[in-house]
């Protein structure tokens, strides 16, 4: 009957198109009383839309809150799940990023949201410096929560990654780019900051079969940027709609 993703206390339900009201309602009461963590049913009624990848939702049952308290890979988030953007089917990403992470790297994650990617790899890789960018400033309120929470050390900063990154002076050897779903690829900005031998972990939306159209975006913008690189791994980090998928490419930038 259902499509649903579970954020703690929180599930958001999709249900299928001309499911009335009383079916609703069943649905989500028989879902309290089956998952003992969660204590509120939302309906997912939009999809994530425009910059931020806000979402939309309606109240369904149990408690009637739209904060969620989530924990994955030992690590605590609490957001707003209309008004900042974050993936449970994301943490297997931030855990194997996390795990490529050498100590003392200087880490830029790009698009950090409630700082998901950052806190994780800062706790459990030993970088030297992590430094996480958003341009939503109730994501960023999240954000200096979940690190205090977290207890972990990550420099926040506010604003679009346009205006905000060609400010920072030092380069980074890691740039994580789980970028929104949007025609801009960003790449110009990432290139001119990732040190010779550095990775920048692209994210990408495409069909299975305009994969090599990924990989053709990321080599002419390395050659704009005057940059020799190698695409290592590329890989299916997610579906997104029918035969649509979020891919990662492992980018080496080598001079």
């Amino acid at each position: 009957m259902a499509a649903y993703d579970v954020l703690g206390n929180i599930a958001i339900v999709k249900f299928k198109r001309g499911t009335n009201l009383k079916e609703k309602n069943k649905f989500a009461l028989h879902f309290l009383k089956s998952h003992g963590n969660v204590r509120t049913v939302l309906e997912k009624t939009g999809r994530f839309k425009g910059r931020l990848r806000t979402l939309t939702t309606k109240y369904v049952a149990g408690e009637k809150t739209k904060e969620a308290l989530y924990r994955e890979n030992g690590c605590e988030f609490r957001l707003n799940v209309d008004t900042c953007y974050f993936s449970p089917r994301l943490s297997t990403e931030r855990k194997e990023i996390a795990s490529m992470t050498r100590k003392n790297e200087g880490v830029l994650v790009m698009f950090g949201g409630v700082a998901p990617f950052a806190i994780v790899i800062a706790k459990h890789a030993k970088p030297k410096r992590i430094v996480s960018v958003e341009i939503g400033k109730e994501c960023n309120v999240y954000a200096k929560e979940n690190i205090k929470r977290n207890r972990v050390h990550v420099e926040l900063i506010q604003g679009d990654v346009r205006k905000k990154i060609p400010a920072i002076k030092e380069k980074f050897d890691r740039i994580v780019m789980a970028r929104p779903n949007l025609k801009d690829s960003f790449l110009d900005i990432a290139f001119p900051k990732i040190n010779k031998n550095g990775i920048i972990h692209y994210y990408g939306f495409y069909e299975e079969k305009k994969i090599h159209e990924m990989k053709d975006l990321i080599e002419r913008e390395a050659k704009k940027a005057g940059k020799k690189i190698k695409i290592g791994k590329v890989k299916k980090a997610g579906d997104i709609g029918p035969y649509k998928y979020r891919y990662r490419a492992d980018v080496k930038v080598l001079n």
